[in-house]
């Protein structure tokens, strides 16, 4: 009996069972579904959809750079847990991914789960499945990114938030430029910029905002002409909070990142420019687990 590849994700979905695991049930099954959850079910992998359905927004933000190839990740993986995400075989499992995001350059989390993780002959899907067994709770690898070049990362808060920056500059071995380089991505941890410059925001952004700014400066009582002048001054104030290079730099709050920036380049004879940057902030936009200690141990006394 034949399978088909909606055939194979039926049974994800039904199992949490990653997908090479699943074609081979199928495959070993001849097709029929309730055999191959069987098989699975005896092989103990779906005992993992059990705990699939479990909120985790718990977890680890982590980075690592290889300073030798120039490579290097980010990436956030959610336990359901704060205890389980300092248990080290967690965090030993979190930084296990992340070497296989810079050996491996998966496009996505799926490409991801597919590739034999760092250092062994078993996929990423095989070795989540067997941690969320071995530790007892739901986990998900959530996101990542990956960059090349003149890199820094940094982990604030036991991996609450995290930062990779990638810079421009032919400084990167002189003393000093590790030091701005932290600074910038502790500026990133601590301000959370959500554009590079200017330019990155989107026009649409910008009109956006402009319709809100003119609205409020005519709610005010403002006539149209000033509202315009008002609104061109909250727009230049709005890219230097929303903007990196244009942020005030937090450890001296006369200069902006670009002049800063300028200003360590120039001490050190050379060119730096910042390039991109992603920050990662453990579980957030995902819904959080409601605990109630007291309600749990009354259910479990029923």
């Amino acid at each position: 009996m034949a399978f088909t590849a909606k055939d194979v994700q039926t049974l994800r979905e039904r199992t949490g069972c990653g997908m090479m695991d699943c074609k081979k049930a199928l495959t070993e099954a001849d097709g029929n579904m309730d055999k191959a959850i069987e098989l699975l079910r005896e092989k103990g992998l779906a005992a993992v959809a059990k705990k699939s359905g479990r909120i985790a927004a718990e977890g680890l933000v982590y980075g690592v750079v290889d300073a030798d190839k120039k490579v290097g990740a980010l990436i956030e993986v959610n336990s359901e847990t704060d205890f389980v995400a300092k248990n080290q075989d967690f965090v030993d499992f979190v930084e296990q991914c992340a070497k296989t995001v810079i050996a491996e350059n998966p496009a996505d989390v799926d490409a991801l789960m597919n590739v034999n993780a760092f250092g062994t002959s078993e996929t990423v899907a095989a070795v989540l499945q067997d941690k969320v067994l071995t530790i007892g709770e739901n986990l998900k690898i959530r996101r990542f990114v990956r960059m090349e070049g003149d890199l820094i990362t940094y982990i604030h808060g036991n991996g609450r938030i995290g930062v990779i920056v990638k810079f421009d500059t032919d400084v990167a071995g002189k003393d000093g430029f590790a030091d701005y380089a932290k600074d910038i991505a502790m500026q990133i941890a601590a301000a959370n910029p959500q554009f590079l410059d200017k330019a990155a925001v989107p026009a649409e952004t910008i009109e956006k905002e402009k319709e809100i700014l003119t609205a409020q400066a005519l709610n005010e009582g403002k006539p149209a002409n000033i509202a315009e002048k008002m609104v061109m001054g909250r727009i230049n104030k709005y890219y230097k909070e929303v903007c990196l290079v244009e942020q005030e730099f937090v450890k001296d709050g006369d200069l902006t990142i670009a002049k800063y920036t300028d200003k360590v380049a120039k001490e050190l004879g050379g060119n730096i420019s910042i390039v991109e940057f992603t920050r990662f902030e453990k579980g957030e936009g995902l819904e959080k687990r409601n605990d109630n200690f007291a309600d749990e141990v009354a259910n479990m006394v029923k």
